[in-house]
């Protein structure tokens, strides 16, 4: 039992490692020494062998640029009617969730298929939302587009 738990606890701190490395932009590091095998073979590899640092920055930018170039039309601010939850779904794929005034509370990518939205925690979990005549439902939240005018949200309903 305790060595499940163990086994638990370091799935947990490596997913978080992996998740805070995503979040700073940096790979993640393994905590493990490589095997002297591995660190052989590592080493005798020809360095064409494995892309450049650039070659990778710049693939990434051009699938973020193709991304951004056709955004989805449920790119920008989604509010909930008291304001408390304000969830941006960004054009390159990754959405940032403030709740109540705690900025980037829940981040992540999300996937577009028509009106249906699934969210991928940078955490680990995941969601779903539905938008429905320009209203989002994700999950239990109803959240409203919001207006150019900061504060209000366009189609909201009067608060009771």
């Amino acid at each position: 039992m305790i060595g499940k738990v163990l086994l638990i606890l370091g799935a947990l701190t490596t997913m978080t490692a992996c998740a805070d490395a995503a979040r700073r932009g940096a790979a993640p590091t393994s905590t493990s020494a490589p095997t002297s095998a591995s660190a052989s073979a590592s080493a005798s590899a020809p360095a064409s062998a494995a892309p450049s640092a650039e070659a990778s920055a710049e693939a990434s930018a051009e699938a973020q640029a193709d991304r951004s170039a056709s955004p989805h039309p449920h790119v920008g601010m989604w509010v909930t009617a008291d304001g408390r939850i304000r969830q941006e779904l960004r054009p390159d794929g990754r959405y940032e969730e403030e709740r109540d005034g705690r900025p980037r509370a829940y981040t992540g990518r999300y996937t577009v298929t028509g009106d249906h939205i699934d969210y991928f925690d940078d955490l680990g979990f995941t969601a779903t939302g539905d938008v429905r005549d320009g209203v989002l439902y994700h999950e239990h939240l109803v959240l409203y587009r919001e207006s150019p005018d900061p504060g209000t949200a366009q189609a909201m309903p009067p608060l009771a």
